[in-house]
């Protein structure tokens, strides 16, 4: 494999009928010595209410490669803090070790490789009382692999994306034109 720059993917696994639990993760992947790396380590101390944090799956166990993640959310409860730094990093963390097992995410360079993963965690799942933290899980465990998927892949390649061009839209045009 050649070396790895700079690859960026997202993805987005809707939640069950009735919950939050959306998960749209952005995610760029690359050398620790390249332009990610750069910004890996710029990520270092914290920015009020948009934490940082290390991608772990449990205490001492830290993911290669390294992944710093950080919300897309101004954090303003400790009961989101909470969903982020369990639910959602336990997702993110298996979703990673699970890309290095099936060479979706190359094992010989974990250790060369870093990556920053921004999250969308919805802030209506801090105070609902019927959250499905399963349903939280999975949608942030599958979003995670296949954004990284999609980036490692070069997807949606631009032949794709002109292909599609006519039939896909934004969601946020239905019914802006006609």
């Amino acid at each position: 494999m050649s070396e790895i720059w700079l690859r960026t993917g997202e993805a987005t696994v809707l939640a069950a009928e009735g919950q939050f639990t959306d998960a749209m993760p952005e995610v760029m992947i690359g050398d620790v010595r390249g332009p990610v790396g750069q910004a890996f380590a710029s990520m270092a101390g914290q920015v009020a209410g948009h934490p940082r944090m290390f991608v772990i799956r449990d205490l001492n166990q830290q993911v290669r490669p390294a992944t710093m993640m950080t919300t897309k959310m101004t954090v303003r409860s400790e009961a989101y803090v909470e969903l982020l730094g369990g639910i959602v990093q336990a997702a993110t963390g298996d979703a990673i070790v699970d890309c290095l097992s099936e060479g979706i995410l190359p094992k010989n360079k974990a250790n060369d490789l870093c990556m920053i993963i921004m999250i969308w965690l919805d802030p209506r799942c801090a105070t609902d009382e019927n959250l499905d933290r399963r349903d939280l899980y999975r949608t942030n465990y599958d979003a995670t692999k296949l954004a990284i998927s999609r980036a490692m892949k070069g997807e949606p390649t631009v032949e794709q994306l002109i292909a599609n061009r006519k039939t896909i839209s934004h969601y946020a045009l239905e019914g802006v034109f006609d």
